[in-house]
């Protein structure tokens, strides 16, 4: 059963079908959620209300469109929810060790992040989604609202910036 099939069997009534949709999709939303702020634990709980509000909408996802998009879509919105609710939020400078999925060593790691966290929004941004989370330029493009070319633009100039930034912080 792909993605969309579960999806629609959701908003259509058969919330069984949401736990599918939920073992495929924890892990990813964990991470996205984790390189935005620094608390796993507060990470588990925004990937929960990503979960909560799909089930809440589910009668606004339209038959054949992407799922992923969908869903990625709400998990920005749980993000903006959470930086409303705290001013005091700190950005990615102290984001934690995301695991075995790199082969860097855990200096380089940290160099990593730490450029990451100095890159502006729009280009951090376009970086998690195509890089993290695999996703398409073309559902980057769904997903934020912008052109596959301005998506593009955006991630050329987003890993020059962050070429820059990485050999400065590793450099120091």
């Amino acid at each position: 059963m792909t993605d969309e099939q579960a999806m629609y069997a959701v908003s259509q009534g058969d919330l069984d079908k949401a736990a599918i949709l939920y073992e495929r999709y924890k892990k990813s939303l964990l991470n996205f959620f984790l390189y935005r702020q620094s608390d796993r634990e507060n990470a588990r709980d925004l990937t929960q209300q990503v979960f909560l509000r799909m089930l809440r909408y589910r009668h606004t996802y339209r038959e054949g469109a992407s799922f992923r998009t969908w869903v990625l879509e709400i998990a920005r919105n749980v993000f903006f929810d959470y930086l409303k609710q705290n001013p005091t939020y700190s950005d990615l400078a102290d984001v934690p060790d995301m695991g075995e999925s790199y082969d860097e060593t855990e200096e380089q790691h940290q160099y990593l992040h730490n450029a990451l966290a100095q890159l502006p929004d729009q280009y951090r941004e376009v970086l998690l989604l195509s890089r993290f989370q695999n996703m398409s330029y073309e559902e980057i493009g769904q997903t934020l609202g912008l052109s596959v070319a301005n998506v593009k633009v955006r991630v050329f100039r987003a890993m020059q910036k962050l070429r820059d930034l990485y050999f400065n912080v590793s450099s120091e």
